[in-house]
C-alpha cells in the first residue's frame, strides 16, 4: 500500500464525523485537545477581564466602580476561573493534544473518557459563568472558608454554584488523570522504555498521579459543605460538634499540591523546548525526573503552611516550615539543569526562548518570596495581605502562563502547518513582561505596608493609593499584551504561509508527522531506539509514512493501536478503539442533571439523573469486547499480538486500578476528617452511645470474606472452561450482604442533622453502600455478559475488573465498621 492510499484508508477509519456533528461526536484526541485549549483560553479571557475590573476598582481609594457585593463575586470568580477553569484545563488540553504524538501512539487510552471529561468541564464551567452573569456568583473567596461560606455567612445560592459547579468540573480532571496515567504507562511506541520516554511524559505521569491524590480531598470537602448547606449536616459548625478548620485541612490538602500541579506541566514544557532552542540535548535527564518525583511527594507535606495563623502547635509549625523550605531543593535541581542545558548549547533567541527567559526571572522571584512566607514569623506578618497575592501571581503567572505561552508559539506550527509571518508576538512579549512586573512588584510593596486582601476600598490617607495606581497601570499594559498574543496566534494560524514539517529541528516524535496532523497521527507506529529518535534516525518520518513500522496496513478496517510492557516498552497486546459516538456528551449532559438537581433543590431530578448515568454506563461498557476468540493478530514486522479482550489485564483493568487510587484517597480523607473531628472538635462524641449490634458486623464480615473468594473462583472456572454462574451468584450474594449491612446500620444510626458525629457516620456508611451497590451491579453485569457470550476461556479480563471493585468494596466496609465501632457505638 503506497503512502497516499494508506493515508486515505486510515483517514476513513480515524476521522471525526464531518460538519457540525463532528464537534459533538468526536473521540479523536487531536480534535478534543484543540477544543480543550480553545475553551481554556476562553475562560482565561473571562478571568482576565475580571482581573481588570479588580484593578480598576483598586486604582484609587475613591473608586465607586463596584460595591462590596459585586466586588466579592468578581474576585471570587477571578480566582475560581484562573485556578479551576483555566490552569488545569489548559494542561489537560495541551496534553490531550500532544501526549499520543510524543509517545508514538494513535490516541489516548480511553478516547470516550477524554470526550466525557471535556463536556463535563464545559457544562460545569458554564454553570459558574451563568451565575456570574446572573449576579448570583459565589462571593466567599475561591477558597470558600466556613463559616463565611456556610448558610449563616452565605444564605443564598451563590456558594452552592461554586461547590456543585467545581465538583462537576473536577470530574474532568480525574478523568484526564486516569487517561494520562494509563497512556504513559502502556500506550507508547514499541521500544520506548521508561528511560527513553520524552521528558514531558514523565511530568505528565507525575502530575496525573498528583491530581489523583490531590483532588479527592477538595471533592470530599465540597460534598460535605454542600450536605451541610442542603441538609443541615453540621460538619463545620462548632456548636454541633463540627469544626471549620476541617475545611481548611481538606482544602489545602488539595490547594498546595495544586500549585505544583500547575507548575509541573510548565516545567515539562521548558524541559522539552529549552534543549531545542539551545540546539543541544537536555542536561541531567535522570536528575530532572527524580526532582519532579521528589517535588510531587514533598508538595503533599506542605498544606499546613497555609494555616500558620490558625493556632496549630509549635512543633507542627516547625515541621511544616522546614518542609516548605525543603521544596527549594528539587526546584533548584530543575532550574540548574535548565541553566546547564543553556550553557552547554548554542541558544537561539526565538520567541519561545524569550518566554522561557521571562519564566526564569519571574519564577525565581516567586520562589524567593515563597521561601520568605515559609518562615513562620514573617508569614504571621504578611498573611492575608497583598504580599501573598503578589507571591501567588509570580508563581502561577511566571511559573505557568509564561512557559505555556512558549508552548503556544513552539507547537503552533505543528497544529496549523504554518510558520509565523506577522511579528506581533515580540511586541506582546515586551508589554506582558514589563506590565506584569510593574503590577505585582507594586502589589508586593502594598502588602508589606499592610494592605489586606479581599478589600474593595481603602482610606485615601494611606500610602497605598499611588502604589495601587501604578499597579493598575501595569495591569492594563499586561492585558493589552495578552490581547496582542491572541491576535497574533489567530492571524498566523489563518493566513501565514505554509511551513516545513519540523521548523525547530527537534528530536521528538510529534515532528515526525505531516502538519497539521492527520486524524490517525502516524501512518505506522514507529519503533523507538533512543530518547530523541529524530536526531538519531533523520529519515524516520519518511519510513513511518511508507509503513515501515507496526500497524501500517489498515486491512482490518478498525481503529487499532497497541500497548507495551510498562518498563521495557516491548509490544504487549492489540487495542481496538471505539468509533465516533454521541455517548460522552449525552452522559455528561445527564451527569449535569444530577448536579443541577442538587443546585436547584429539585431532588426528584437527582435519582432520575443517577439512573440515566447508570443506563449510559451500561451502554458504554456493553458495546466493548467481542463474542469471538480472535487469537494473535499480525501487527507487522513478524509480530503477532493478542487483542485486549483476550489478555488477563485489559485496559479497563488498568483504568480501574488508577481510578481506585483516587477513590482510596477520597476514602482516606473521609477517615482523616472523622479522626480530626474526634480529636479537636468540641462535644465530640455525643454523650450517649448505642451499643454495637451483632447483625451488621456479621453481615459485613461475611460479605467481605465471601465476595473476593467467590469472584476469584469464577475467574478460575472461566479459564478452565467450567460454568462460572454459581461462584458469580455467590459473589453477588456477598456484595448484597455488604449492602444489607449498610442499610441496617443507617436504620440504627441517629439522624444526621443533630451532631457532626452522626453526620459523619451517615457519610461513611453512605460511601460503603454506594460501592457495595456498584460492585453488586458489576457482578450482575458479568452474569449477563456470560449469558450473551462475551466471556470465555480466553476472554475473562472483565471478571478481574469486577474483582478489583468488589475487593475495594469489601475493604472499605471492614475499615468503616472498625472505625465506627471503635468508640463503642453510635451516638
Amino acid at each position: 500500500m503506497n503512502a497516499l492510499r494508506r493515508h486515505r484508508a486510515l483517514t476513513r477509519i480515524w476521522a471525526s464525523d464531518p460538519g457540525w456533528r463532528g464537534w459533538f461526536t468526536t473521540v479523536n484526541h487531536t480534535d478534543l485537545g484543540r477544543m480543550f485549549l480553545c475553551a481554556a483560553f476562553f475562560f482565561f479571557l473571562l478571568g482576565g477581564i475580571l482581573a481588570m475590573l479588580i484593578r480598576a476598582q483598586l486604582a484609587t481609594s475613591r473608586s465607586a466602580f463596584m460595591g462590596p457585593e459585586v466586588y466579592n463575586q468578581v474576585f471570587t470568580m477571578h480566582g475560581t476561573i484562573m485556578m479551576f477553569l483555566f490552569a488545569i484545563p489548559l494542561f489537560e488540553g495541551l496534553t490531550v493534544y500532544l501526549l499520543p504524538k510524543l509517545l508514538g501512539s494513535r490516541d489516548l487510552a480511553f478516547p470516550r473518557l477524554t470526550a466525557y471529561g471535556f463536556w463535563c468541564y464545559v457544562f460545569g464551567g458554564s454553570m459558574l459563568i451563568f451565575a456570574l452573569l446572573a449576579g448570583i456568583a459565589p462571593d466567599s473567596g475561591w477558597f470558600m472558608y466556613p463559616p463565611l461560606s456556610s448558610v449563616l455567612g452565605s444564605p443564598g445560592i451563590n456558594t452552592d454554584f461554586w461547590l456543585i459547579g467545581i465538583t462537576f468540573v473536577e470530574i474532568s480532571a480525574i478523568a484526564a488523570a486516569v487517561e494520562f496515567t494509563v497512556t504513559v504507562l502502556r500506550y507508547r511506541a514499541p521500544g520506548m522504555s521508561l528511560d527513553k520516554m520524552p521528558i514531558y511524559a514523565w511530568y505528565v505521569l507525575v502530575v496525573a498521579v498528583m491530581i489523583l491524590t490531590g483532588f479527592p480531598p477538595l471533592i470530599l470537602g465540597s460534598i460535605l459543605l454542600e450536605l451541610e448547606r442542603a441538609f443541615d449536616m453540621p460538619f463545620f459548625q462548632a456548636s454541633e460538634g463540627g469544626d471549620s478548620l476541617l475545611w481548611q485541612h481538606l482544602f489545602w490538602l488539595f490547594g498546595h499540591p495544586e500549585v505544583y500541579i500547575i507548575f509541573m506541566p510548565a516545567a515539562g514544557v521548558i524541559s522539552t523546548i529549552l534543549p531545542v532552542m539551545a540546539r543541544t540535548t537536555l542536561l541531567a535527564y535522570g536528575w530532572i525526573v527524580a526532582a519532579a518525583v521528589s517535588l510531587a511527594v514533598l508538595s503533599f507535606g506542605l498544606w499546613v503552611h497555609h494555616m500558620f495563623t490558625t493556632g496549630i502547635p509549635h512543633m507542627g509549625l516547625a515541621f511544616f516550615s522546614a518542609a516548605s523550605t525543603l521544596v527549594a531543593i528539587p526546584t533548584g535541581i530543575q532550574i540548574f539543569a535548565w541553566i546547564g542545558t543553556i550553557w552547554k548549547g548554542r541558544p537561539e533567541m526565538h520567541l519561545p526562548m524569550m518566554w522561557i527567559l521571562a519564566f526564569f526571572a519571574t519564577f525565581v522571584i516567586g520562589g524567593l518570596t515563597g521561601v520568605m512566607v515559609a518562615v513562620v514569623p514573617f508569614d504571621w506578618q504578611v498573611h492575608d495581605t497583598h504580599f501573598i497575592v503578589a507571591h501567588l501571581h509570580y508563581v502561577l503567572v511566571g511559573g505557568f502562563v509564561f512557559p505555556m505561552l512558549a508552548a503556544v508559539y513552539y507547537w503552533l506550527p505543528q497544529v496549523t502547518g504554518r510558520k509565523r509571518f506577522f511579528k506581533l508576538g515580540e511586541t506582546a512579549f515586551l508589554l506582558i513582561a514589563v506590565g506584569f512586573h510593574v503590577t505585582f512588584l507594586a502589589v508586593h510593596w502594598a502588602g508589606l505596608l499592610g494592605m489586606r486582601r479581599r478589600i474593595h476600598s481603602y482610606s485615601g490617607q494611606s500610602d497605598w493609593e499611588v502604589i495601587n495606581l501604578i499597579s493598575s497601570i501595569g495591569g492594563f499594559l499586561t492585558a493589552i499584551g495578552f490581547v496582542l498574543v491572541l491576535i497574533d496566534v489567530i492571524v498566523n494560524s489563518a493566513v501565514a504561509v505554509r511551513g516545513s514539517r519540523d521548523p525547530w529541528r527537534a528530536g521528538t516524535l510529534e515532528w515526525a508527522m505531516p502538519t497539521p496532523p492527520a486524524a490517525y497521527n502516524f501512518a505506522s507506529l514507529p519503533i523507538v531506539r533512543s530518547r530523541d529518535p529524530l536526531y538519531d534516525e533523520p529519515d524516520l518520518a519518511n519510513r513511518i509514512a511508507k509503513g515501515d513500522g507496526l500497524l501500517g496496513e489498515a486491512t482490518r478496517q478498525r481503529r487499532e493501536t497497541l500497548t507495551v510492557h510498562v518498563a521495557s516498552g516491548e509490544p504487549d497486546h492489540l487495542v481496538v478503539f471505539p468509533t465516533n459516538t454521541a455517548l460522552p456528551i449525552t452522559m455528561a449532559f445527564v451527569t449535569g442533571g444530577f448536579f443541577l438537581g442538587m443546585l436547584l433543590k429539585i431532588y426528584l431530578l437527582v435519582p432520575l439523573a443517577a439512573l440515566g448515568v447508570a443506563v449510559c454506563v451500561v451502554r458504554w461498557v456493553w458495546i466493548l469486547g467481542t463474542r469471538t476468540d480472535e487469537g494473535p493478530q499480525p501487527v507487522g514486522k513478524g509480530i503477532s499480538l493478542l487483542p485486549a479482550p483476550e489478555v488477563a489485564h485489559p485496559p479497563g483493568w488498568w483504568g480501574s486500578l488508577i481510578l481506585l487510587l483516587a477513590n482510596s484517597v477520597f476514602f482516606g480523607s473521609l477517615i482523616f476528617g472523622y479522626a480530626f473531628l474526634w480529636t479537636v472538635a468540641p462535644n465530640w462524641p455525643p454523650a450517649q452511645y448505642l451499643e454495637p449490634t451483632f447483625l451488621p458486623s456479621l453481615l459485613t464480615l461475611g460479605g467481605a470474606l465471601l465476595t473476593p473468594v467467590a469472584l476469584r473462583l469464577a475467574d478460575g472456572h472461566l479459564r478452565k472452561g467450567l460454568n462460572p454462574y454459581l461462584p458469580l451468584l455467590a459473589g453477588t450474594a456477598g456484595l448484597v450482604m455488604l449492602l444489607a449491612s449498610s442499610i441496617v446500620v443507617l436504620t440504627l444510626a441517629p439522624q444526621p442533622d443533630g451532631h457532626a458525629f452522626n453526620a459523619t457516620v451517615w457519610v461513611i456508611i453512605g460511601y460503603v453502600m454506594f460501592h457495595a451497590a456498584l460492585a453488586t451491579a458489576m457482578a450482575a453485569f458479568l452474569i449477563a455478559r456470560k449469558a450473551a457470550g462475551f466471556l470465555s476461556v480466553t476472554r475473562h479480563g472483565e471478571v478481574r475488573i469486577a474483582t478489583l471493585w468488589a475487593d475495594y468494596a469489601a475493604v472499605v466496609a471492614l475499615i468503616s465498621t472498625v472505625s465506627i465501632y471503635l468508640p463503642g457505638g453510635f451516638a
